[in-house]
Parts: structure tokens; sequence; C-alpha cells
């Protein structure tokens, strides 16, 4: 028998999860807003005591395990040559590490770009582009631009690799705190990103932990193993791919809305269509996209910058509320939690509109084109019409009286047809807010964290076509 304390270090609240592997089962959870600028033990050790009065004793734990987006999570600049193909992977290679990627910049960098990457407090920069063999000599002047202005942050090398030798050295003449991994882009439109990705998370464990604050409290957690973002896509792989004798669920789309970002995961092929041809990179099967100005507090201005002035007296006329108004409010006190049905409301909205907008800009698309030879269908980026499930987590939506409206929000509720989201899916929630917490425990117990991550994500009253009624 073990006791696991697992625990998320999120940007608006720490969350624990206490596990006993005998009895297969969550013995309690509980949260407390993240005190990150503060002294993050704070909120640890309030949520902490909240946990043991809900359990009625105090508990002994054999293991504690952690991940974090405290205090914005693990930042990134990734650099490639041409934007849409080592900038893409570069970009990818971030997000499926569990990074936010901060900044995105492609060809030859200037020093006002370079400033940026200073003023953003980026974490790590992801240095790509050129094929092997190909280009040389731009990844050498970004290499070169780097060091001259003097970014101290540590910086992957991922490129070509007729220019590592060239890179190394620059790394060496400007006392950079530099690493080289294999090439993210070998061959045109091939991505090779474990090496690259497996760095940023030895980067992440050794330096960026300590940069959050979760330093003072090492003695108290045996590890740190993931940003959290990682740990919900462990968590959904899992989830979707089963362990041993115990089947998961097929394809999945699990939708993350948070503070500060909303995060979509996707866990299926490409496509299952024969009839098309896909343009650009391939697409992982397990894939992530985080949108950094969708948030329900942090982030919320964001919701906003992403509608038109139109759309915005629309909304206030429609709703009869001054979204702005309320937008800001959240944004100023990101501790706010809905005091009455008016609030829920709002944030119910907001939450919809992060829905609707993160699924746009994550999935995929087809186009009719017309040929000598007859109509040919160009596919780019993943088809998820088929997807079984969509699944919910965050707090907005486990906390919603309307979770169904919410998910609605990533499926074709406006029937068009060059967008490839999911048609006729079930919704599903992580009802006890735990994917992150199993993420965690898959790395130790993968077969009782799928048990129990099946356990505890329920079915919904419907699918997509009976919302819609």
């Amino acid at each position: 028998m073990a006791n696991f304390l697992l625990i998320d270090f999120g940007s608006t609240f720490t969350k624990l999860c206490a596990i006993n592997s005998e009895a297969e089962d969550i013995i309690e959870t509980a949260s407390h807003f993240t005190t990150v600028d503060s002294d993050i033990s704070i909120g640890y050790h309030n949520a902490l005591d909240k946990l043991f009065e809900k359990a009625g004793k105090r508990i002994e734990f054999d293991q504690v395990i952690a991940c974090s987006s405290a205090a914005g999570g693990l930042k990134m600049a990734a650099i490639g040559l041409v934007e849409e193909l080592t900038v893409e992977a570069a970009k990818r290679v971030c997000l499926g590490a569990g990074a936010k990627v901060d900044l995105v910049l492609s060809h030859h960098i200037n020093k006002s770009e370079v400033k940026d990457i200073i003023d953003k407090k980026i974490d790590i920069v992801l240095l790509a582009g050129g094929s092997d063999g190909g280009n040389s000599e731009c990844v050498i002047y970004n290499a070169e631009m780097l060091g001259k202005m003097g970014v101290k942050v540590p910086i992957i090398f991922a490129g070509n690799k007729s220019a590592q030798d060239e890179i190394l050295e620059i790394f060496k003449k400007y006392n950079m705190d530099g690493y080289i991994c294999d090439n993210v882009m070998p061959k045109i439109n091939v991505l090779h990103i474990d090496s690259a990705r497996d760095k940023i998370r030895e980067i992440f464990l050794k330096k960026i932990i300590e940069a959050k604050g979760i330093k003072k409290i090492e003695s108290e957690i045996d590890q740190v193993v993931l940003p959290t973002p990682n740990a919900v896509l462990v968590a959904a792989k899992l989830l979707s791919e089963g362990y041993l004798h115990e089947k998961g669920l097929g394809d999945i789309v699990v939708l993350d809305i948070g503070g500060a970002t909303t995060d979509l995961y996707s866990i299926c092929k490409s496509t299952h269509r024969k009839d098309v041809l896909i343009s650009g990179l391939e697409e992982p099967f397990a894939k992530r996209t985080v949108e950094g100005d969708l948030g329900m507090r942090y982030s919320a201005p964001g919701i906003i910058k992403s509608l038109s002035e139109q759309e915005v007296k629309f909304i206030n006329l429609e709703k009869n509320v001054d979204i702005e108004k309320e937008v800001e409010s959240r944004f100023n006190d990101v501790k706010s939690l809905p005091q009455n049905a008016h609030d829920e409301f709002i944030d119910q909205f907001l939450a919809e509109m992060c829905a609707y907008r993160a699924m746009h800009r994550h999935v995929g698309r087809i186009q009719e084109v017309f040929t000598p030879m007859g109509v040919v269908y160009n596919q780019t980026g993943k088809d998820l019409t088929d997807i079984k499930y969509v699944i919910g987590t965050g707090g907005v939506i486990i906390n919603s009286k309307n979770i169904d409206k919410i998910l609605l929000r990533t499926t074709n509720i406006l029937n068009n047809p060059q967008e490839l989201r999911p048609q006729h899916p079930k919704f599903m929630v992580d009802e006890r807010y735990i994917m992150a917490a199993m993420g965690l425990l898959s790395q130790k117990e993968p077969l009782l964290a799928l048990k129990i991550l099946k356990k505890y994500t329920k079915k919904l009253r419907g699918n997509a076509n009976e919302t819609k009624k």
C-alpha cells in the first residue's frame, strides 16, 4: 500500500490530490490560490491543511510528486528559419514539452527582437533552422546575435547539424548557457522532436523550478517531474490509448480552460481519409496547442482583443452587459470566483468564447481543389471530425452548470465545411479536476492512474447533437 500526494502548482490555484494505491482511489482533493508572488509554500500549506481537514485526519505520504505552471508556466521563444517550416517545427517542440510559446521569430533576428526575449523574461530559447546539410548561415548569425546581446537564459540549438561546431564555438565565446540537440526537422516536413523536447524537460527540472519559487519547499517534495501542460498531455494520451489490459477511450480531445491559458489536446491520427492530400508538417498523434491570450482571469483581455468592435457591441446588446468592464474586473482580481448568478453567466460566456476560439486555432482545414483530373481535397492540420469524446477540465468547466454548452463550442456548430472540427462527439468531464495529477501518477503507477482517470472522467447527459437541440 502507498499513499501518493500529487501537486499541481498552477498559475492561479495550487491543487492537491491524495491517492491510496490499495483502494485504487482518491483519498481527497483540495486547492488554494497559488502564492508565487510572495512564498509559494504558503498556498501549498494552506491547501494541505484543507486536504487534511476534508479527510478528517493527517495523512502520511510515501511519495510527493509535483508539476508546475506557476508564474506564467514555462515561457519559451521559438526561433526558426522559414515560418511555415522550421519555426512551426520549433513551436511544436515547445508546446509538446509543456511550454507556452511567448515569442515566435523567423529569419535573421534583430536587436529589438532579442531585447523582447530579455524583457519578456523568457525561460528557454529554442533555436532551430535548416534541414541537415541545408542553410547554416542564418542559425549561426542568430546564435551570434543572442550572444552579443547577452541573453543569459538556456539556449537549445536544434537545427542544421552542419552548424553544430560553429554554434558550440559561439556558446563558448559568449559564455552562454547553450545545449546541442538533434535537428527538429532533419528533412523537409519530417519532424524529430524527442531530443529537443527531452532537453527542455531536463532544463525545466534542473533550473526553471528554482526560478518559480518551488526550491523553497524542495525538502517537502520528492520530485517535480513535469510542467503542468505536459502532465495533462501524458494523462490524455494514457486515457486514449489505455495500458496493458485496461482499455482506453480511443480518439479524444481534451479542453483545459485556465486562468492564464486555454489548452487543447487532440489524441488521434492526423486523418482517416484516403481521398485527401496532406499539406504542411506532419501532425503528431498527441498534439497540444496553447492559447496564451485566452484565459478566464490573467488572459481575459485577450478574449476581447480576439473580437471585432462590432462583435463587442453585439454581445453587449444581446447579453445586456458591458463585457469589457466585466473582463477588466476579472483581470484586476485574478482570485475572484463567481459570487452570484450574474458572475456565473459571464464566466460561462467567456469560457464558451475560449473554447470556440481555441478549437478554431487547433483544428485542421480542408479545401476543394479543382484539377484536370477532377476534385482533389487538400488538408492542412488534423482532422478531428470522427473524435469519439470531447473531455472538459479546468476550474470554470468543472464548476459550470452548463458544461455541455462550453464543450459544444469545440464542435462544428457553424457548419463550416472547411474546419475539421468534431462532428458528433460525446461529452465528458474530468469531474475531480485530476488530469494533471494522474499524468504525474502515471510516471510511477500508469495502470493505477488509468483506472482512476476512467472512474472520474464522467459522461455528460448527451452528445453534440442532443446539446444542439
